[in-house]
């Protein structure tokens, strides 16, 4: 099996999504802390050694014209950390609307029950699943 993770990183918190390349799909995994510029590496190792995944795909956080910002650096030294650290292709999706989404999928989830307000931590790493189907998507 095919297994990618999707991250979407921020300065205090690291969203991670775990994906099927052969379903195309994706699920929220875990919300990373991150301290001092630096995401709590043992969670991630960890869920590496769980999962295996195969490939890394990271949000690249882009200006409404498309064009890179202060963000961007941030995602691409991620992405050089974890090329360096796991050794594993990295490939970057625009993760414009990726918040959007994983607020209302949030907010539709509270509605029907299934999630609580304080589960509210979790919309990185729906974030960061939605990232992973919009690379899935394009492939």
């Amino acid at each position: 099996m095919s297994c990618l993770f999707g991250f979407d990183v921020g300065t205090k918190i690291v969203g991670v999504a775990v994906g099927n390349r052969l379903t195309g799909t994706a699920r929220a995994l875990a919300a990373v802390p991150v301290r001092d510029g630096q995401p709590d590496w043992q969670i991630l190792d960890s869920l590496r050694r769980e999962w295996l995944p195969t490939e890394l795909v990271v949000g690249l956080p882009l200006d409404n014209d498309g064009k890179e910002q202060p963000m961007t650096r941030t995602a691409r030294r991620f992405a050089e950390r974890i090329t360096e650290r796991y050794g594993l292709p990295v490939a970057f999706a625009d993760e414009r609307m990726s918040s959007q989404e994983a607020a209302r999928r949030f907010a539709a989830a509270r509605a029907a029950g299934t999630r609580k307000r304080s589960d509210v931590k979790s919309i990185d790493a729906e974030a960061a699943a939605v990232i992973l189907e919009t690379h899935l998507a394009q492939c």
